[in-house]
């Protein structure tokens, strides 16, 4: 396939960003206050999108308004949220609705906005290789992209990285490879409503929030399409998120600087802690479950749902009989240690999402230390560790909960952590980041701000 060079791709770039995610999104905003960096953005998508397939209409944010992709370290920006509003003749709409947390359907329509109007924002563009190349008169990394669309092959010379290609959806390799119509990851819940809505059964796995979204959404339809409704989880129950106020205080620079300052044995312990601080269900969506299962056995109506927690499924099997294709479910019950099988047509798997290296960075692999888990090694300043000293950097976004913690992947400390990467690649403090920002304190020796260069 040939490779096009032009005159913009063979001038080297101070960024190049892989994948626009809201992170790498927010980070190219924020960069159209630093003129002194040269920056472009890539991503495979045609447009950006988030989540698509749970943007279920009456779902909002987790987190309030103020984590949208810049306020939280310019709140004067033109691209903040508020200014969105104001552009889209909603701001008054948006008063009278007071509330703190937007419709998820509308934080997409927001970061399309302004990713329209970013020049340094690529779509449509696959990063298929990295390499770092090493000249007299300089050293650099060296991408090559795919144009989806035309199959063009284009080159990008970049001083420095960062990494944003975000999660994904995560399947059991035992359930891989049953037919995607039927049995499918919560991420494509709603490309495929429509076939759930001709299912005599459904059954929902997970026990976090977008498993509680799904579900919820088949329970309010339930009545007109008469499907049976199951909900299982390995997890002990059906809990809600951590939401207290102290709690939340863990998604801060402060926490994020103390749990950076523990060893990695510490952190790794630490962390599977705190599944609550992020991996719960919201108090609200609960209410609204157990109030609509409430409402609809008024008089003693029984109702075909079930929710059983401490279920593990150890295999999914196709099955036909004369109403067609379904498929059994072999379970046990972890307390009890004892085994049931379950028959459904589809089954939704809400199993969470993962960080896998993304295979473009292969020809960085010895450039790049890592731990003994085979994870990323990652500085204060959201850096990966190098096993060689150069003056090109690699930073990543949404890829270092190992090491900086629960907030990794929460939006609200989105702007904070590209305030750290901008700081760190000008040498100098051009977004503030303040020492102290909550009112507990997380640890008795100091902890510090991230290292600038």
């Amino acid at each position: 396939m040939a490779k096009s060079y032009t005159n913009e791709q063979i001038q080297l770039f101070d960024v190049v960003g892989v994948g626009i995610g809201p992170f790498n999104l927010g980070l190219a905003t924020m960069l159209t206050k630093v003129p002194e960096i040269h920056a472009v953005f890539l991503e495979q998508k045609p447009q950006f999108a988030w989540h698509p397939g749970l943007l279920i209409e009456g779902t909002t944010l987790q987190v309030p308004f103020f984590a949208d992709l810049v306020t939280m370290a310019d709140p004067t920006s033109p691209y903040s949220f508020l200014n969105y509003l104001k552009e889209q003749n909603r701001l008054y709409h948006f008063y009278f609705l007071e509330r703190f947390h937007i419709p998820r359907r509308e934080y997409n329509h927001y970061c399309k906005w302004v990713a329209s109007q970013l020049d340094s924002c690529r779509f449509g563009q696959k990063v298929i290789h990295i390499e770092h190349i090493k000249e007299p008169l300089g050293n650099y990394f060296q991408i090559e992209a795919i144009e989806v669309e035309s199959g063009t092959t284009s080159i990008y010379r970049a001083k420095n990285l960062v990494l944003g290609v975000g999660s994904v959806p995560h399947i059991h390799a035992r359930f891989q490879d049953l037919p995607s119509e039927d049995v499918f990851h919560s991420a494509d819940f709603l490309d495929r409503l429509d076939r759930c809505r001709l299912a005599r059964s459904i059954t929902v796995i997970g026990s976090g929030q977008s498993a509680a979204e799904v579900f919820y959404t088949l329970l309010q339809e339930q009545n007109t399409h008469g499907y049976h409704l199951d909900w299982f989880t390995r997890s002990s129950g059906f809990f809600p998120m951590e939401y207290s106020k102290l709690g939340l205080e863990h998604f801060s620079p402060d926490y994020t600087h103390y749990f950076h300052s523990l060893s990695q044995e510490q952190r790794d312990k630490r962390i599977r802690n705190q599944d609550l601080l992020y991996k719960g269900i919201s108090a609200k969506t609960i209410a609204d479950i157990y109030d609509l299962m409430y409402e609809r056995t008024v008089g003693n109506q029984k109702m075909p749902v079930r929710l059983l927690a401490q279920t593990e499924i150890q295999e999914i099997l196709p099955i036909t009989d004369q109403g067609g294709q379904k498929y059994r479910l072999n379970c046990i019950h972890l307390e009890q240690k004892q085994s049931f099988s379950h028959e459904s047509e589809v089954v939704i798997l809400a199993t969470g999402y993962q960080h896998r290296l993304p295979a473009c960075i292969e020809g960085l692999d010895s450039l790049i230390r890592w731990d003994t888990a085979g994870r990323y090694i990652v500085d204060s300043d959201y850096r990966l560790s190098l096993t060689e000293p150069v003056e090109n950097h690699i930073y990543v976004q949404n890829a270092e909960l190992h090491t900086h913690g629960v907030g990794a992947p929460d939006l609200g400390l989105g702007a904070y952590r590209n305030s750290v990467i901008i700081n760190s690649l000008m040498g100098y403090e051009m977004y503030p980041v303040a020492d102290q920002n909550v009112f507990q304190q997380f640890g008795v020796i100091g902890t510090h701000k991230p290292t600038r260069v």
